[in-house]
């Protein structure tokens, strides 16, 4: 595989992470509160890993508030019940202003694994595409009965810096792996992270134990202007366009072969068996090329 086969490849991969499913929760709090729940209806019921109360009780209820819990969206509705979503790797919340007609989804058929229709005639569905379905939603009277909710460490946009050198350093290991470990921190994933290591100048295979105070105070910096930046930008953005939206704002992630904004070497990449990742060698790893395979000797 070229270069630039691997970049187009990686474009096609965006994992919804804190920045858009806060802008998915704004979106929803702009358009959907208020709203009254006319039905919900399931097309693919691997979708729904929760079963009582099921999701007839839904109708009527008001929509009163969107918010999220690390890369889970939580839509709260008047009757004290919680939707609560993960949307995993090819899944989406795709906003409709009016569906055509009112004939039910049909089960097994297309992306729509389940949609929301509110009693103005718009609503939403939770798409997935691919073969993999990890697409999921619970409804729930607390979030904390969702069980990546409650293994959730210390949002890592919240977290003080005490906070969260203390969440690093408890986790030994590669600080890549150790960033987008939701129970250490909560909100980071694949793409940001790599995002968050360039810009605060660290190889992704740093161990964490052994990243030194001033080392760890930039990784912080770098984590809190990496992601709100990455929030001020997709807010206010329609669910249709966020995907683009992030994939502007990238200057490392999915830009293999590419040069390094910063200072323009080509970007590399250490490919695994299920993702990837990418980062530049002269602002990172001291102009070393990280070995592209697994159980290599890895530049710290």
């Amino acid at each position: 595989m070229s270069l630039r086969q691997r970049h187009d490849l990686g474009q096609t991969e965006r994992v919804p992470e804190l920045p858009e499913v806060t802008a998915l929760a704004a979106y929803l709090r702009e358009r959907a509160v208020g709203r009254h729940v006319e039905r919900v209806e399931v097309s693919a019921i691997s979708v729904l890993k929760t079963y009582d109360p099921p999701v007839t009780a839904l109708a009527r209820a008001e929509v009163t508030d969107a918010t999220r819990h690390g890369k889970f969206l939580d839509v709260i509705f008047d009757s004290g019940l919680h939707l609560v979503v993960h949307l995993a790797r090819a899944g989406w919340l795709q906003y409709r202003e009016g569906f055509a007609g009112s004939t039910p989804l049909k089960p097994g058929k297309g992306p729509i694994a389940l949609r929301v229709r509110l009693d103005d005639g718009s609503g939403f569905d939770l798409t997935e595409a691919g073969t993999q379905k990890k697409l999921a939603a619970y409804l729930v009277a607390d979030p904390a009965l969702v069980p990546g909710v409650a293994k959730l460490g210390p949002d890592a946009l919240g977290a003080p810096l005490e906070v969260f050198a203390e969440r690093l350093r408890s986790r030994r290991g590669q600080v890549k792996g150790v960033l987008t470990d939701q129970a250490v921190l909560a909100g980071i994933g694949n793409a940001y992270s790599d995002e968050i290591l360039h810009r605060a100048k660290l190889s992704p295979f740093a161990i964490t134990d052994r990243i030194s105070a001033e080392a760890m105070a930039q990784l912080y910096e770098a984590t809190r202007t990496v992601l709100t930046d990455a929030v001020e930008r997709s807010v206010g953005q329609q669910a249709a366009t966020l995907k683009s939206e992030k994939r502007s704002g990238l200057a490392v992630h999915a830009r293999t072969g590419l040069p390094c904004p910063v200072c323009g070497d080509t970007i590399r990449e250490v490919s695994f068996a299920d993702s990837s990742l990418q980062y530049c060698p002269t602002c990172q790893t001291g102009g070393k090329p990280l070995a592209d395979r697994r159980l290599s000797r890895l530049v710290r």
